[in-house]
C-alpha cells in the first residue's frame, strides 16, 4: 500500500451498556481510519429477557449457543471485510453526527467518516500550516487527486474553478521535495498557468501552505521587468510558477534549466489553448526533464486541441473528472436585470453597489476601454473602485490587488483577464454589465464568488441586442436565471414577446393585413403572364402528326 489514504479497516463492537468485548483484539493501533461497529442503545429483544432472568452469563451464551447479538456484529465485521476488498472502504472513522446505514435486521451500525489531511501522512509542517489555514477535510477534487498524485501517477484531470484544486496539486509536490530534499538540484517543480493573476495567486497558496517548510517558489510572467526575473532563477527555487511566453523567453535565453524538472502541472489548460499558447507549451515539454510526473487540469476535457498537448505531456494518465463544468454551482444564485441601453445600465449599477449587502463585488465588462472608463466613472460616483485589466503594468495590477484585498476599495471593475486565477476572500457579488460572449466566460466570471462554501450572488445586466446571446448561456449551462426588476429603474424592454402555440399552423390572418382571399369562401386566383400572353392567339392543335421530310432539301429563303 502507498502513501496514500490507508485503506485498513478495524471493527470494533460496543457495547453503550457494558464493557467491550467482541472483536476488541482487531483493533490496530496505527495512523490508519477506523470503522466502529456500534450496538445500539436500545436493548434488544433477547437483552430484556436476560435482564428479567437476572443470569448474566446467560447474555452473550444460551446452551453454548452464540447470541443473536454477536452474530450480528460478526456479519457487520464480515460486511466491512467486502467493502475493504472491493475498495469501497478508505476513509472511514466513528462519527457520532455522520449518517448511518444500518443493515435490514442487524443491530449493529457502520458509520462512515469525513476523511481528513491527517489520513494522507502528509509532513506534518504541512499539516500544522493546513490547521492554521482552517483547511481540516479535503474537497471532493483534493480526495480524488491526492492519493494518486502522492504515488507519482500522471494525471488528466477535469475540474471547476473553485473546487480546491490548486492545493490538490501543490501539496503532493511540497510533500514530495520535504521529504526528498536536493539542495544542490535546478528547479524540480514547474506549473504552468495561463494569465499572471493565476500564476501570483499560486504564489500565495504555496506561500501559505509552506509556511512551515524551508521550501522556496518563484513567479514570473509577462510585464515584470527581465533582470529581475533573471535574479530569481539563479535562486534555484524549488517550485517555478510562470505564463508560457515569458518562460519560453528564459529558457532561449538560458537563464532557465529545466533539466533537473521532476513535476510538471499544466493549470487551466483549456485558457491556455484559448489564448493561443499551445506551440508555446509543446515546446517548453522539449526543455523538461523527460522522467518526470505531470498533471493538466482543466475545466472541460472535451477541446479540440487538448489532444497534441496531452500525448506530448502524459503518460498512462489516471482520468478524474469532478465537479463537471457544466454543472451547477450549488452555492451561486443567478439574476439577471433587464436594461435599456448603457446608460440605464450605469444607473442600476450605482443602485445595486448602494444598496446590496456585499463585502467586495467584481464588475466585469467586455473591453478595456469600457473597464478604465466605468472604474473612473465609479470613482467619481463616491464609490471604493478600481480597474484592472491587460494593459496594467505588473506592478500597478499588483497594487489595485493589494487595495483589494486589504479592504481599501470594495469594487473591482475588470475584463474576463480578472476572472482566472483571481481568488480574494469576501467577494460575495459578481455583476455583468455586459453580457459574457459564452458560457465558459460566465462560468469562470461567476465562480470568483461562492468558494470554500461561502454564498454569492451572480448578476447580469441585460438589454434588447443580447437577449439572445444570455439565452444561449442559459441553454449552455444548464441554469435557470431569475428575472429581477428594481423599483424606480425598471426598463421599457420586457423579454422578448411569446408567441401563441399554433398560430404559425392555423394559416389563417386577422386584422388590417388580411388579404382578398383570406376571407371565408373565396379562393386565389392565380395571374400569371404566360397565360396573358397567348390571349386572341389561336392556339395550335396538339393532335396533328409530323410529316417526315426525309431527304428533301431546304427552301430557299424569299
Amino acid at each position: 500500500m502507498g502513501r496514500g489514504m490507508a485503506t485498513v479497516i478495524a471493527v470494533a463492537c460496543i457495547h453503550v451498556r457494558s464493557r467491550p468485548r467482541v472483536l476488541k483484539d482487531v483493533l490496530v493501533i496505527a495512523r490508519v481510519p477506523l470503522v466502529l461497529v456500534e450496538c445500539p442503545s436500545t436493548p434488544v429483544a433477547e437483552d430484556r429477557e436476560d435482564q428479567n432472568s437476572g443470569d448474566d452469563t446467560s447474555k452473550h451464551v444460551e446452551n453454548g449457543k452464540t447470541s443473536d447479538r454477536d452474530r450480528n456484529c460478526a456479519k457487520a465485521y464480515h460486511e466491512s471485510r467486502l467493502l475493504h476488498k472491493q475498495g469501497l472502504a478508505d476513509g472511514f472513522r466513528f462519527d457520532t453526527h455522520a449518517p448511518a446505514r444500518r443493515a435490514p435486521g442487524k443491530s449493529c451500525i457502520l458509520r462512515r467518516m469525513e476523511p481528513t489531511f491527517s489520513d494522507l501522512l502528509l509532513p506534518d509542517e504541512l499539516l500544522r500550516a493546513l490547521d492554521k489555514l482552517g483547511f481540516a477535510q479535503p474537497t471532493p477534487v483534493q480526495q480524488q487527486v491526492l492519493p494518486p498524485s502522492i504515488e507519482g501517477k500522471d494525471l488528466l484531470v477535469s475540474a471547476a474553478t473553485g473546487s480546491g484544486k490548486t492545493a490538490a496539486f501543490l501539496l503532493p509536490m511540497m510533500q514530495r521535495f520535504h521529504d526528498t530534499p536536493s539542495p544542490r538540484g535546478g528547479t524540480r517543480g514547474l506549473v504552468l498557468v495561463p494569465t499572471r493573476e493565476l500564476g501570483r495567486q499560486i504564489l500565495n497558496h504555496f506561500l501559505r501552505l509552506g509556511s512551515y517548510t524551508r521550501l522556496s517558489a518563484e513567479a514570473i510572467g509577462g510585464g515584470e521587468p527581465v533582470s529581475h526575473q533573471v535574479a530569481a532563477l539563479r535562486k534555484n527555487p524549488d517550485v517555478l510558477i510562470a505564463t508560457p511566453g515569458r518562460l519560453l523567453d528564459h529558457l532561449k535565453r538560458g537563464s532557465a534549466d529545466l533539466s533537473d524538472l521532476e513535476v510538471l502541472v499544466l493549470d487551466e489548460a483549456d485558457r491556455m489553448l484559448d489564448m493561443g499558447f499551445s506551440e508555446d507549451v509543446l515546446e517548453i515539454l522539449g526543455h523538461c526533464n523527460p522522467d518526470r510526473q505531470s498533471l493538466l487540469f482543466s475545466a472541460t476535457l472535451n477541446h479540440r486541441g487538448l489532444e497534441p498537448i496531452t500525448k506530448g505531456l502524459l503518460r498512462d494518465p489516471l482520468v478524474i473528472t469532478t465537479n463537471p463544468k457544466r454543472e451547477q454551482h450549488p452555492d451561486i444564485h443567478h439574476q439577471i436585470v433587464l436594461a435599456n441601453d448603457a446608460e440605464h445600465k450605469k444607473a442600476l449599477l450605482l443602485w445595486l453597489l448602494n444598496n446590496e449587502d456585499f463585502d467586495k463585488a467584481l464588475v466585469f465588462t467586455n473591453t478595456r476601454e469600457q473597464t478604465s472608463a466605468l472604474g473612473a466613472f465609479l470613482q467619481g460616483q463616491g464609490q471604493k473602485a478600481g480597474a484592472l485589466h491587460g494593459e496594467l503594468d505588473q506592478r500597478e495590477r499588483n497594487r489595485v490587488m493589494g487595495l483589494l484585498r486589504n479592504g481599501q476599495i470594495r469594487v473591482l471593475v475588470g475584463t474576463d483577464v480578472a476572472a482566472r486565477g483571481l481568488d480574494v476572500p469576501g467577494i460575495d457579488l459578481v455583476i455583468n454589465l455586459d453580457v459574457p460572449r459564452n458560457g465558459d466566460d460566465y462560468l469562470h466570471r461567476t465562480g470568483r464568488t461562492g468558494r470554500a462554501g461561502e454564498r454569492g450572488l451572480a448578476m447580469s445586466m441585460v438589454s434588447a441586442n443580447e437577449w439572445n446571446r444570455m439565452e444561449g448561456i442559459e441553454r449552455y449551462l444548464r441554469l435557470c436565471f431569475e428575472q429581477r426588476s428594481i423599483e424606480g429603474l425598471a426598463a421599457n424592454f420586457k423579454g422578448p414577446k411569446k408567441k401563441k402555440k399554433g398560430s404559425a399552423k392555423t394559416g389563417a390572418k386577422k386584422g388590417s393585413n388580411a388579404r382578398p382571399w383570406d376571407k371565408a369562401g373565396a379562393t386565389k386566383t392565380k395571374d400569371r403572364h404566360r397565360d396573358r400572353k397567348n390571349i386572341g392567339k389561336r392556339r395550335k392543335p396538339s393532335g396533328e402528326k409530323v410529316v417526315d421530310a426525309g431527304s428533301t432539301p431546304p427552301k430557299k429563303k424569299q
